[in-house]
C-alpha cells in the first residue's frame, strides 16, 4: 500500500535548490492532511550534511544516497536510485523542482514506475482523498486541475517561486536513512562541468529579473540592463527575439523553448510580448513593461507599463533605485 510524500531534494555543489525548500512546504501540508509522512532524498556525494536543513523545513524522514558516482547528475544514475528507493518504499507521490535536472529525473522515474507524471505544477491540493495539481495550458492561458487516481506513485514537477517555502525550525530533528546506493549501467560520462560564476542570482530562483529583448538592439547594450540588476540584486533574462540575434546566450532565455520563471518582480525592456516569452514568465507576482510601442503586446499583461525610449528610462530607473536603495544596494 502507497504511503507517505516524498520530495527529490535538489542539490548543486552542496547547496540545495531553492524551490525544494518551497516544495517541501507543499508536501508539509499535503501530509499533514493526508496523515502521511513527508520525506526528502538526497542524491549525490557527501550530502549527508544536508539532511538538517530538510528536517528544519518540514521532512520527518530523509533518504540519503551516496555514492562517487553519484558526484555529477546523471539522467541513468539518479533515476536508477530514485526509481529503485520507490519501488521498495511504496510512496503515494514524488515532487520534483520543475527544473533542468527535475524535468529530466522526473520523466525517466515515471517511465521507470510506469506511472503519471504532472509538469509544471503551480499548486497542490487536497479534495476527497485525491491529490489534485493545478497547472498551466495554453501557454498560461489558462489553468487545469489535473488528478491521477490510479497512478502511484504519481511524480508531478513543480515551477519554482510559486509556492510558500514553510518557516524553518531551528533544531527538529528528522529520520536519517543512509541508503547503499550502487547505480550500474551508467551511459553518460561526465568528462568536464564548466560553471559560469556569477554574482547575480540563477535565473529560475531569483526574486526579481530585468529582461531585454529585441529592442536592446546590441549585447553591449545589455550592459544598462546588469546595471539595473546589480542594484536590486536581480538576474538578468533574454526574450528568443535576443537571444537569436545574439544579444545575449541561450542560458538567459525566458520563454516557452527557454526557461520557465515566477520572480516576484519581472521588467521586461524592449520586449514585444510573444506568446512564446509569456508563457515564460507570465505567473511572474508583478511586471513592469518599458517599450516605446503603446501596442506592444507586453502592456496587456503588465501591472505597470512606461512608454518609453529604454535607452533613458532604464538608467534613469537605475539612478533613482541607488537613491532609494542607498548602502542597501548591492552594487
Amino acid at each position: 500500500m502507497a504511503k507517505g510524500i516524498w520530495v527529490y531534494a535538489e542539490q548543486k555543489n552542496g547547496q540545495l535548490k531553492k524551490v525544494s525548500l518551497e516544495i517541501l512546504g507543499a508536501g508539509r501540508r499535503l501530509a499533514d492532511q493526508l496523515g502521511e509522512e513527508l520525506c526528502a532524498v538526497l542524491i549525490g556525494k557527501e550530502v549527508a550534511g544536508l539532511a538538517g536543513t530538510l528536517a528544519e523545513y518540514g521532512a520527518d524522514k530523509i533518504y540519503v544516497a551516496e555514492n562517487d558516482a553519484l558526484e555529477n547528475y546523471t539522467n541513468d544514475g539518479y533515476s536508477q536510485v530514485l526509481a529503485g528507493l520507490a519501488e521498495e518504499y511504496q510512496p503515494m507521490a514524488i515532487l520534483l523542482g520543475y527544473t533542468v535536472l527535475g524535468r529530466d529525473l522526473a520523466a525517466r522515474v515515471a517511465q521507470r514506475l510506469g506511472t503519471g507524471l504532472c509538469t509544471d505544477c503551480t499548486g497542490v491540493d487536497l479534495e476527497d482523498g485525491q491529490i489534485i495539481f493545478t497547472r498551466p495550458i495554453y501557454a498560461g492561458k489558462a489553468f487545469v486541475r489535473a488528478a491521477c487516481p490510479e497512478a502511484r506513485p504519481i511524480c508531478a514537477t513543480f515551477r519554482p517561486n510559486v509556492l510558500t517555502a514553510a518557516q524553518p525550525q531551528p533544531g527538529r530533528a528528522a529520520e536519517v536513512v543512509m541508503v547503499d546506493a550502487r547505480p550500474k549501467d551508467i551511459r553518460q560520462i561526465i568528462k568536464e562541468v564548466v560553471c559560469q560564476v556569477s554574482s547575480r542570482p540563477e535565473l529560475t530562483e531569483a526574486d526579481i529579473i530585468v529582461s531585454g529583448g529585441r529592442g536592446m538592439k546590441s549585447a553591449e547594450n545589455f550592459k544598462i540592463l546588469e546595471e539595473l540588476a546589480d542594484v536590486l540584486g536581480a538576474a538578468v533574462g533574454a526574450s528568443r527575439a535576443a537571444v537569436d540575434a545574439g544579444y545575449a546566450p541561450h542560458s538567459m532565455q525566458v520563454g516557452q523553448t527557454g526557461k520557465t520563471v515566477s520572480p516576484v518582480l519581472y521588467i521586461a525592456c524592449g520586449i514585444s510580448g510573444a506568446i512564446q516569452h509569456l508563457a515564460g514568465m507570465g505567473s511572474s507576482k508583478v511586471i513592469v513593461a518599458i517599450n516605446k510601442d503603446p501596442e506592444a503586446n507586453i502592456f496587456k499583461v503588465a501591472d505597470y507599463g512606461i512608454v518609453g525610449d529604454l535607452f533613458e528610462v532604464v538608467p534613469l530607473l537605475t539612478r533613482e533605485f541607488k537613491k532609494l536603495l542607498g548602502d542597501k544596494a548591492s552594487c
